[in-house]
């Protein structure tokens, strides 16, 4: 067992390392409420051109029942109990929580281990909730089961203006790694998977060192241990082999592609590859830099961009940083008038630049340290926002304990060690840069 001294935690927080590989990591936190999580190391990053999108339309199928439960049972017997029940899929993770009340002596609690256990370890995948593989373009299939929800879900997302530039964006930063592809796939892929080809990729990746266990909340430790070690009884299943990717190099010229839609407004995307998520000083900077940037009113492109012109040209400006496990993401979004498209691209130029010819400032950085750190004592506060921390830390980052030294990490962060992140993450050089405007006419 590791202990890990968890800022603004009362206690440290537990770390259990099976014989199999599955991990289990118990959380102190005072209060009626608990929370129970696992987190998968798979989403699009284990996926193929022939499967992309089959981690996120297994995660849809987890929850239509076991050889216990049928399909339903799951999330009505925990919601009786004033349970959330949710999931998400990423590009390094698919994650599934539970947050309840505990009950009395932690009954509820024990509960919510026992069906999500079940659920991790036993999904039936059912034919007739997935439904036959069709052609997509055939406009007489009308069938509503999980596999036409999740279609109808991507096209939903392809309507949407941001989602397009930032598909545009992202495909264009990678050459080979599969953080190009979009995590919920294609139509036509989703129409096609078959249950074998489902339940395979169940099989190949959600094995014991795959999987962390989370539960956060105010319990004996020992006791709750000794439930989940109980109830996830994986039954001899066998590790698979780890896939490696190559992270990706950025682009050594400037990247640039233009689509029109129907829309009134336009929209522009600046993309840079950054540094592993595992590289805790690094990260740190370009969260830093991005709060400084282009996060809230008080960052420089709102204030140079829209609060300061009397005729401005943007409607929104930002800047994003998306932590991943083969090498973090940085943005810059912004949504313009479309008359004044070489201008908006010019002055969002020039703000970059001036990240470095405009020297930050020490009253910029102490107040995007203090934004950081108030971000991070946040995260303290409730179950469900420690449990998706830590598993963030755990299968992002590949390491938990690296989270004792985030706090001492930030504060000695300097000016200079931003300015060195910039000239080395965020040269106009490196950027692809994404933009949608209006069709003509």
């Amino acid at each position: 067992m590791q202990k890990i001294k968890y800022p603004f935690l009362t206690q440290d927080v537990e770390v259990y390392k099976r014989a199999n590989g599955h991990t289990i990591v118990l959380a102190h936190k005072e209060g009626i409420l608990a929370n129970v999580s696992t987190w998968v190391k798979t989403g699009s990053i284990n996926e193929t051109d022939k499967n992309n999108g089959i981690s996120h339309f297994l995660e849809h199928l987890m929850f239509k029942g076991t050889h216990k439960h049928k399909a339903g049972e799951f999330d009505r017997t925990l919601e009786a109990k004033g349970a959330i029940v949710n999931a998400a899929t990423w590009k390094d993770y698919t994650f599934y929580y539970v947050t309840l009340p505990k009950g009395e002596n932690c009954c509820d609690l024990n509960l919510a281990i026992e069906l999500h256990a079940d659920m991790m370890l036993d999904p039936v995948l059912p034919y007739d909730e997935i439904g036959a593989p069709f052609d997509v373009n055939d406009p007489n299939v009308t069938d509503k089961r999980e596999r036409h929800v999740v279609i109808e879900e991507i096209r939903m997302r392809k309507d949407q203006s941001w989602t397009k530039v930032y598909n545009t964006c992202n495909f264009n930063m990678y050459t080979k790694h599969p953080y190009k592809r979009d995590v919920i796939g294609t139509p036509e892929i989703i129409s096609q998977l078959t249950r074998e080809d489902i339940m395979d990729y169940y099989k190949t990746f959600y094995t014991p060192e795959n999987m962390t266990t989370i539960v956060v909340g105010d319990f004996n430790h020992e006791e709750i241990l000794n439930k989940i070690e109980k109830e996830f009884d994986f039954k001899g299943r066998q590790n698979s082999i780890k896939i490696t990717n190559e992270p990706d190099m950025p682009v050594s010229e400037t990247k640039y592609t233009e689509e029109t839609s129907h829309i009134n407004t336009s929209y522009a995307m600046f993309g840079w590859l950054g540094p592993k998520a595992s590289d805790l000083k690094e990260t740190i900077c370009l969260d830093l830099i991005s709060i400084i940037f282009g996060d809230g009113t008080s960052s420089r492109l709102y204030r140079n961009l829209i609060e300061k012109p009397e005729n401005p040209v943007f409607n929104m400006i930002n800047s994003e940083h998306y932590q991943f496990k083969d090498g973090n993401n940085f943005f810059i979004q912004a949504n313009f008038k479309p008359e004044r498209k070489e201008e908006a691209l010019n002055l969002i130029k020039e703000e970059l630049s001036n990240l470095l010819t405009v020297k930050i400032t020490g009253d910029e950085l102490l107040k995007a340290k203090k934004k950081s750190k108030s971000k991070f004592a946040y995260s303290a506060e409730t179950v469900s926002e420690i449990g998706e921390n830590i598993g963030y830390f755990t299968t992002v980052c590949g390491d938990l304990k690296i989270i004792e030294h985030y706090l001492n990490d930030l504060e000695g962060i300097t000016i200079e060690d931003l300015e060195n992140s910039i000239r080395k993450y965020l040269n106009i050089n490196n950027a692809v840069i994404s933009v949608l405007v209006p069709e003509k006419g």
